[in-house]
């Protein structure tokens, strides 16, 4: 009887034996890959367990980088604009005549004083030749009727009446100079003229159009801003402006701001200088216009794909002795591709770019061999 108990005590269901293979087994899958023992049978980390923390067979993470050097930001309005000449008038008639002699040539560069454009001056000639004559012989008597009149051999009244004719025939030789200069045209400042709209043998009348002239060494960047940022002190103020047809911006200075506001737009104008003694552009041309508020020529800035935000703010990965290390920095304004670092990083920092998701701190890296030397130079 004791035999039987002993035997049913000790006996194991056919279910029993499974489950128990079962566990056997899980424990052989998981257990090994995480414990082992050395030599001195304490338990230590299997190489597998270590890819959380660096890569199978101990290399380092490979990583791009990005070498932080001062470099130019500006922050600014954004406004559309149009390029104006220093320069622009219509050359036109003062008097009436038939056109003599053309001296331009369409699209020249003419000088200021050089003469442009001739008209008869025939009838006005003769009549100062005529006006010339008389004051010379006005002259003459007058100074004889002076001698006389210290002698008293005439009156006084005589002699004022001689003077006045003689002052009046000065001034009639004075107007007809004036009128024949009027039929000169002459350049009133350097620049470029345009098509001509006359032809020689054309007979103007007063007011008439022959041609335009233009300055364009210099051009004026005309835009305007809202309301709400007039309280900004923008005289002398740089602008960058770009314009079709030309990759490159260009810079220029606010010398001149509209004293009245604009009360359909609700905005003021602003007018900036630009040097264009190289010829580039042209009157006209449509531009896309910043004009700076604050701008600095040794700001940090680092790539966009480099911020890494977490609950605390932003950091960046950066190298130290080839380790990885975790970077809190502090952000200023960014554009599409870059972001300006206000604090966290100096000049010369190694910025990681790539390969942060695999980041850990204090992880080994390896860069670009390219890379490499570039941060040892």
């Amino acid at each position: 009887m004791h035999a039987r108990q002993n035997k049913k005590r000790f006996s194991i269901p056919v279910w029993g034996t499974v489950g128990v293979s079962a566990v056997v087994a899980l424990l052989a899958f998981f257990v090994p890959p995480f414990l082992s023992s050395d030599k001195t049978g304490e338990p230590v980390a299997s190489p597998a367990s270590m890819t959380a923390i660096a890569p199978a067979g101990g290399n380092a993470i490979p990583v791009s980088i990005y070498i932080a050097e001062p470099s130019y930001i500006s922050n600014g309005i954004h406004a559309a604009g149009s390029l104006m000449p220093s320069e622009e008038v219509e050359i036109t008639t003062e008097v009436a005549g038939k056109v003599t002699k053309i001296y331009f040539t369409e699209g020249a560069f003419v000088r200021k004083g050089e003469l442009l454009i001739k008209i008869n001056d025939e009838d006005l000639q003769a009549q100062l030749v005529r006006a010339e004559f008389q004051e010379k012989l006005l002259a003459e008597k007058l100074e004889r009727q002076k001698i006389l009149l210290t002698k008293e051999a005439i009156s006084r009244e005589a002699y004022d009446q001689l003077e006045t004719d003689y002052n009046m025939i000065v001034a009639d030789v004075r107007l007809l100079k004036v009128r024949i200069e009027k039929t000169e045209l002459r350049a009133p400042f350097d620049g470029v003229i345009g098509f001509r709209y006359v032809s020689e043998g054309s007979y103007l009348q007063p007011g008439a159009k022959v041609a335009r002239l233009v300055d364009k060494s210099s051009l004026i960047v005309e835009f305007s801003i809202s309301e709400r940022n007039i309280a900004l002190q923008f005289l002398n103020k740089n602008v960058v402006f770009r314009t079709e047809g030309f990759r490159q911006a260009f810079r220029a200075q606010v010398y001149a701001i509209e004293p009245i506001l604009n009360a359909r737009t609700r905005t003021i104008s602003l007018r900036a200088r630009y040097d264009n003694s190289k010829g580039l552009l042209l009157p006209g041309m449509s531009t896309s216009v910043t004009l700076i508020t604050s701008e600095s020529a040794d700001a940090i800035q680092v790539p966009t794909e480099t911020i890494v935000p977490d609950i605390s703010g932003v950091s960046v990965w950066t190298v130290h002795n080839g380790r990885a290390v975790v970077t809190p920095i502090e952000t200023g304004n960014r554009t599409e591709q870059m972001i300006e670092v206000l604090s966290g990083l100096s000049a010369g920092d190694t910025v990681v770019t790539t390969g942060i998701m695999q980041l850990r701190p204090n992880i080994p890296v390896t860069i670009n061999e390219q890379e490499a030397e570039a941060v040892k130079s």
